[in-house]
């Protein structure tokens, strides 16, 4: 089964390298947002089963996209993975992942390896394995 992963980070470069990347794997297909203002609209048009979202970007950060999305009740559902450059692969958990909440922050630059984990994880917790 295909899983589809909306990516919304304003560094093009980062985004087109992930995309290329996890559809590498054969598992996922990815849209890529670089507009956070565009996020809900694109969200809504494809529907992803996860969303890879940076937070610091121009017009509105991540937090400001996450909250929009909880407020939508054909979104609220769609686990979110916040990335950032504010933690350091340093400041996480010997996995890399850092916690906020019940939501996870992935360090800035992202190792695809830890991405991959974490995606697997949030996977199986959604269908309750």
């Amino acid at each position: 089964m295909v899983r589809k992963i909306l990516v919304v980070d304003d560094e093009v470069g980062f985004t087109k390298l992930l995309k290329m990347n996890l559809e590498k794997t054969g598992q996922y297909e990815v849209r890529v947002e670089n507009e956070s203002t565009k996020a809900l609209t694109t969200a809504h048009e494809f529907l992803p089963d996860i969303v890879l979202l940076d937070i610091v970007m121009p017009g509105m950060d991540g937090g400001d996209v996450a909250a929009q999305m909880q407020d939508d009740p054909m979104l609220r559902n769609i686990p979110v993975i916040m990335m950032t450059a504010l933690v350091s692969q340093e400041e996480t958990s010997q996995d890399a992942v850092a916690q906020a909440g019940a939501m996870n922050i992935l360090p800035k630059p992202v190792n695809l390896e830890v991405l991959l984990r974490c995606l697997e994880e949030a996977f199986a917790s959604e269908a309750g394995e």
